[in-house]
């Protein structure tokens, strides 16, 4: 635990990433700077040099993929107070484990060609499948608004429960045009909100990056955008689109590989 009198002492730290999510804490720019009065900030590659021994939060990015990272995320959280999944790749898995599809022997030589047996690869899983975490900023980058409500609730003692509503109802509360209705392809139905609802709001599609709510139905989802089951403010959508069960899928897998599975086994028992 931190002294009394002492401000906790974060720390950063990335595993198989794109590093864009600590850019993101970064973006904060004021909030940030208010936040430098209440903590410590110890290693953050993205910001600053050199490392330290010890800390109190730890931050992690990314997706394990290999051996190596399983210690290393299992060092990272017997040494800190307090762990945050920083990111939908240490959360849910999201791009990178889109080469669980395949065998490892096979991906690892598409990639890496002749240097392939040098390498170290497993499946990619999510930080939150090998350890638990004190608290998850979902997003692909990490969503700014969730960020910092996060940050207040580790330094106020707050627990942190993710919203299980849909991305739709943030558009409706920012009156924000449905994309669907404009012919779009949208998982907002379907996707746990917590973003505020950026990309609609700036005219995009829901891609769903911060996975799916605990009870999404996808087998409507899927229904209704094949036109099995239309509705009719999804015909136009079907019928722009024209696409079958398959490619539907591929929309949802795009971030949500694991917790795809599991809810299709959980819906077909």
């Amino acid at each position: 635990m931190t002294d009394k009198g002492q401000k906790p002492r974060i720390a950063f730290f990335d595993f198989a990433c794109c590093e864009g999510c600590q850019l993101t804490v970064l973006q904060l720019e004021e909030k940030l700077l208010d936040l430098l009065q209440h903590v410590e900030v110890v290693e953050w590659r993205e910001a600053m040099s050199g490392k330290a021994d010890s800390h109190d939060i730890a931050f992690c990015e990314g997706s394990i993929t290999r051996e190596a990272d399983v210690q290393r995320i299992k060092t990272i959280r017997n040494t800190a107070n307090t762990v945050v999944g920083l990111g939908s790749c240490a959360c849910i898995g999201c791009h990178n484990a889109l080469k669980n599809r395949w065998p490892m022997e096979d991906v690892v030589k598409v990639v890496y060609g002749s240097e392939a047996g040098q390498l170290d690869s497993i499946p990619a899983r999510p930080i939150t499948s090998v350890v638990n975490v004190d608290y998850r900023i979902l997003g692909c980058p990490a969503s700014l608004p969730e960020i910092d409500r996060v940050i207040k609730c580790i330094l106020t003692g707050q627990e942190y429960p993710l919203p299980n509503q849909p991305v739709c109802v943030e558009c409706k509360l920012n009156d924000t045009l449905c994309v669907l209705e404009k012919g779009e392809v949208c998982l907002g139905p379907v996707t746990r909100c917590g973003c505020n609802a950026i990309c609609t709001a700036y005219g995009d599609a829901c891609h769903g990056c911060r996975g799916l709510m605990d009870e999404a139905n996808l087998m409507a989802a899927v229904k209704v955008l094949t036109a099995e089951q239309l509705h009719p403010i999804m015909e136009v959508v079907a019928r722009r689109y024209d696409v079958g069960q398959d490619q539907v899928r591929q929309w949802f897998t795009m971030y949500n590989t694991p917790d795809l599975q599991l809810k299709e086994e959980s819906e077909q028992t």
